[in-house]
């Protein structure tokens, strides 16, 4: 850790979350920049520019969030929208994996108006306890930073601001929140927001963490963690898929199989495709442990 108006290291600014904590008064912060993380999700799918933006933010912000919360497992942020994109997903888990989708109907021109009218989800999955949490808040306008805002003025009872930007190499975004607990400077949030907000996008995803918390708290002291690692990576697997053939019951899977002669899934957030043909699915219902070799495509 180090104190950032001082000199020295920069202390990264690839794919990486910045922790940030004022030295003076209880506020925190947190610092996102996505680069070959973000190009992984674009290279898997041609997105409009609008609908890219708005999933670009849609990552910065999970990746911020997951920060401010304690969890082993999953955090998944999902947009339901009723236009032009009716679905965005993007997830995160304790060790800052990300993947991310949004699926969009007809021409996307601007970004304005494109999920109408629209709630956002956020479900917290405990892997070891099984405990699942969700909160619902209305995104307006698009913009997911204010939405979140408002999640955690009424869930979490902590002012929060955010700030997200992207383009098509990087996504990134800040966050600042202030924490339970008296000050002698009664302005010091006040003082923090007003300043974060005369960040510009290109200095949000071009700036390395230090020169830009300098630039925008010059004259405040805080002290700058060391970054943790962010990246891609998709969670399926051919053993989940198996779970999901099983728990549709064998009558429908050989249905599938009579229909189609396999059963093709394809992964929606990495196009990884998964094939099972007659034999993979007699295995599956009949309990065996080990499955022969086969020519099974994925």
């Amino acid at each position: 850790m180090s104190s950032v108006p001082g000199s020295g290291g920069d202390g990264g600014g690839g794919d990486s979350l910045h922790r940030f904590l004022f030295e003076r008064f209880p506020v925190r912060g947190e610092l996102v920049r996505l680069n070959a993380t973000w190009r992984s999700v674009l290279e898997r799918c041609d997105y409009p520019p609008p609908v890219r933006a708005l999933l670009g933010d849609a990552m910065s912000a999970a990746a911020l969030l997951s920060a401010t919360i304690k969890f082993q497992g999953q955090l998944t942020l999902q947009i339901q929208g009723e236009g032009a994109v009716n679905l965005l997903v993007v997830q995160c888990n304790q060790n800052f994996n990300l993947r991310g989708l949004a699926h969009w109907q007809g021409p996307v021109q601007e970004r304005g108006g494109l999920v109408g009218t629209a709630r956002l989800v956020i479900t917290i999955e405990q892997s070891e306890s099984g405990e699942r949490y969700q909160g619902i808040v209305e995104v307006d306008g698009d913009d997911i930073g204010a939405a979140l805002e408002t999640y955690f003025r009424q869930s979490e009872q902590l002012p929060t601001r955010l700030w997200l930007s992207g383009d098509e190499r990087c996504a990134a975004g800040m966050l600042v929140q202030r924490l339970p607990g008296e000050s002698a400077d009664a302005d010091a949030w006040n003082r923090v927001v007003t300043l974060a907000a005369t960040v510009s996008g290109e200095e949000l995803r071009t700036l390395a963490p230090r020169r830009l918390l300098g630039r925008l708290f010059h004259e405040e002291e805080l002290r700058l963690f060391e970054p943790r690692p962010v990246s891609f990576r998709c969670s399926c697997s051919r053993e989940r898929i198996e779970r999901v053939i099983v728990g549709m019951g064998q009558q429908e899977a050989e249905s599938i199989l009579a229909d189609e002669g396999s059963i093709r899934v394809a992964c929606e957030f990495c196009n990884k495709r998964y094939e099972f043909d007659r034999v993979d699915i007699e295995q599956l219902f009949s309990g065996a442990t080990q499955a022969p070799p086969s020519s099974t495509r994925h």
